[in-house]
């Protein structure tokens, strides 16, 4: 099975060719377009099997899957006491393991924006993750965790740890929080502006069947995004 998360950076009708290549089972795709509400026919015809959330007709957040692949829509709650947090779209997939796509926003808060309202999210649903996969746009790294908040992007890998959910990229690697070698994002599409915020986590039963993990290349994908994709293949239960 293989499985991409990838920031379209907008307009998916006129890229969806590009991740096609990858022949993937399920894309998670940030900033794109309602198919429902898309006049592009290809587009509609390619996005057959989804489920999509947004504000806005033009950018939300998306699931992709084969037809094949049952995607069931997860009634979690979104409400940090009087708060609305976006963007997260939880669903089951196959009977087999939940997906949490993630596609994190400022949303007008002055103090939680970005992982502040992954980790609203977290408090709310953590009971929930046990065989779960979350993967997409955290738009956060460790680089700019702050020493007086209790909401870092290192005490939100921390929360997600004591319940089982780890980084596949940095246990497929190696490598440590905010010190990756490979980029998910270009600022503003500038090579010399390099940053690793996107990220699929999971649980070990998830993490079992990882038999790769890669991500995308800047000389390909920023011709269309600002955004590299990650895919994960996995073997089949």
């Amino acid at each position: 099975m293989m499985i991409v998360t990838w920031n379209c950076n907008g307009a998916l009708r006129k890229k969806f060719d590009y991740i096609s290549d990858f022949n993937a089972d399920i894309y998670i795709i940030q900033e794109c377009e309602n198919p429902v509400e898309s006049k592009h026919k290809k587009y509609q015809e390619w996005a057959r099997n989804y489920i999509w959330i947004g504000d806005s007709k033009n950018k939300g957040l998306g699931i992709f899957a084969k037809r094949e692949i049952e995607i069931k829509k997860l009634n979690w709650s979104n409400q940090f006491k009087d708060h609305s947090v976006k963007y997260f779209l939880p669903c089951n997939i196959n009977n087999d393991f939940d997906l949490l796509a993630v596609w994190t926003h400022r949303n007008n808060s002055p103090n939680f924006g970005y992982i502040g309202q992954l980790w609203k999210y977290l408090q709310v649903n953590k009971s929930k993750l046990n065989t779960t996969m979350i993967a997409g746009d955290f738009n956060s790294n460790s680089i700019w965790d702050e020493w007086d908040r209790w909401w870092n992007h290192s005490d939100v890998v921390k929360e997600l740890k004591e319940v089982g959910i780890e980084s596949f990229y940095h246990k497929f690697t190696g490598e440590q929080q905010g010190k990756e070698t490979k980029p998910t994002l270009y600022f503003q599409r500038k090579i010399e502006r390099p940053y690793h915020i996107d990220y699929v986590f999971g649980a070990q039963k998830l993490f079992d069947r990882l038999r790769n993990i890669e991500i995308g290349q800047a000389q390909k994908w920023l011709v269309i995004s600002d955004h590299m994709p990650i895919s994960c293949e996995f073997e089949k239960k």
